[in-house]
């Protein structure tokens, strides 16, 4: 059963599993069909599809807008994981949640790992995720949560179609330089998850960090979606620093993930970021 299957890592579950011959065993709802914030019916549709797997992708998503909408971002991120994970627990079923970087503060000069005892969100999209971690921590489900980063696909509204639009419109853009983490492409996110699916793996109770390789600032990834969309050089990307690009909601400085611990576990095979953009703008420019 996935969640928020109209999200864009919703749209990449649903592009896959067709392929797999596997359409029949995946149930697919989003808000028009299941609000996760009403706990009745969550159970209701829990109860009725007997699902093994829960997989949320639903997600109140827009970091700044957060900081004003603080009660639909706490419902969402929150509360909705919480009502799930009852459920899950109710009914003997896994929840696999979707997590992010945006937990940390971004002070550590490393990698972050999982049992970094370093959870601080800077901003309310960040700590109503680590409360919707900690209500599925604290309900005693069995769950998997995955942290991630910077996801964006050819599907919905992410900063890859940001960038494109100002490439479509020949405007310069202004770009941060010193936000560090890692660009992920939600389609490989998705692929992870199928396989630990399918694969029986998803037992392995516990939090994972999951982004793709390398690391980026925002500048660095804006400029390689430029050239990934025209042969003329990213000259019309400016790098400035994050004071001067004034935001709602404060973001981490640095919050690259240390993904051992999901390679170890499941044997997961991860590309570098550049590597999966470049499939992402060739399905964007090709395929959509």
């Amino acid at each position: 059963m996935v969640t928020g299957a109209n999200g864009q890592l919703g749209q990449c579950f649903r592009s896959i599993t067709p392929d797999l011959g596997t359409k029949d065993r995946w149930f697919y709802s989003d808000v028009d069909s299941l609000d996760i914030t009403d706990p009745v019916a969550v159970e209701e549709m829990v109860s009725a599809i007997k699902p093994d797997i829960i997989v949320n992708c639903a997600a109140y998503t827009n970091v700044d807008k957060a900081e004003d909408n603080e009660d639909a971002a706490m419902l969402i991120n929150a509360v909705g994981p919480k009502n799930l994970a009852n459920s899950a627990c109710g009914h003997g079923a896994t929840l696999i949640h979707i997590s992010t970087d945006y937990v940390y503060d971004g002070t550590l000069n490393r990698p972050y790992r999982e049992d970094d005892d370093s959870v601080n969100p800077l901003n309310m999209y960040g700590k109503t995720k680590a409360l919707g971690e900690q209500e599925i921590i604290d309900s005693g489900c069995k769950y998997l949560i995955f942290r991630t980063a910077w996801l964006y696909s050819e599907y919905g509204n992410n900063f890859v179609k940001t960038v494109k639009r100002f490439v479509d419109s020949g405007k310069d853009m202004d770009v941060v330089f010193d936000q560090i983490g890692t660009p992920t492409y939600a389609l490989d996110l998705a692929t992870m998850i199928i396989a630990v699916i399918t694969c029986g793996q998803y037992r392995h109770t516990g939090i994972y960090h999951y982004t793709n390789e390398g690391v980026a600032s925002w500048y660095d990834f804006a400029c390689a979606i430029y050239r990934g969309l025209t042969e003329l050089p990213a000259g019309k990307i400016h790098p400035i620093k994050s004071e001067e690009y004034k935001t709602a909601a404060k973001r981490p400085a640095y919050s690259v993930l240390d993904k051992t611990k999901v390679k170890e576990t499941f044997k997961a095979p991860i590309k570098h970021w550049e590597d999966a953009l470049t499939m992402c703008l060739y399905r964007l420019q090709n395929e959509k």
